[in-house]
């Protein structure tokens, strides 16, 4: 079972960014302060595309710390690599990779408790914000994508809270696994596993929609 500290918990606002001046909420930064993790996600948060972000099942996302060694080998120019933040994420920790989290696994963290809904699906905000044009292809090749939780319970919530399992339903869909099947090719032949996944109430919405149609149901 899963245990660690958050180590940092970042928010942000919508700013310039795109190269048409599209707005985004990428770039986050570290807060000290107690927030309030509420059903939509976190308190002093906000999203510049609500289609795509933000909402019950992507309240809040993680980005594991253990792959910054990674990104800063292959990047060792980009400076937004030398803190958390440069994906996105509102949670920085070790030890919660997409080997380690399963769908459906279900935490208590600070007055909180969360659910891990779905894996994130990269779009061009990566290449953009590193200044690299194969970001978004190398998450899909390496399944380094960080993960979405939904709140089942609201609460207060600070860094340096410690995330503890509370269930762990379905062992056999690690995020990696779940990745494959939804964004990296590797759903060919798996019929029944996709419909089965179509059907999971634990999966996000928008990925059981994919789910069902990579089935052809």
């Amino acid at each position: 079972m899963i245990r660690t500290e958050l180590k940092q918990l970042l928010i942000s606002k919508p700013r310039a960014f795109g190269p048409e001046g599209e707005m985004s909420a990428i770039a986050k930064i570290p807060t000290d302060q107690s927030l309030f993790l509420g059903f939509e996600g976190l308190e002093g948060n906000q999203v510049a595309d609500p289609l795509h972000h933000g909402g019950r099942d992507k309240a809040v996302h993680l980005y594991p710390d253990d792959h910054y060694p990674f990104w800063r080998e292959k990047y060792p120019d980009v400076s937004v690599l030398d803190q958390p933040g440069a994906f996105g994420e509102n949670f920085s920790c070790t030890g919660m990779t997409e080997t380690q989290l399963c769908l459906g696994d279900v935490f208590r963290i600070g007055d909180a408790v969360i659910e891990c809904s779905h894996a994130r699906q990269p779009c061009w905000k990566l290449n953009h914000r590193f200044g690299k044009p194969d970001v978004l292809k190398t998450v899909i090749k390496t399944g380094k994508s960080g993960s979405y939780f939904r709140v089942l319970e609201e609460g207060t919530i600070k860094a340096g809270d410690i995330f503890i399992q509370l269930e762990r339903p379905l062992p056999d869909w690690p995020l990696d696994r779940l990745f494959g099947f939804i964004i990296g090719g590797k759903h060919k032949g798996q019929g029944a596993e996709l419909k089965a996944l179509a059907a999971n109430a634990s999966l996000a919405e928008t990925w059981r929609i994919r789910a069902a149609k990579l089935a052809g149901i």
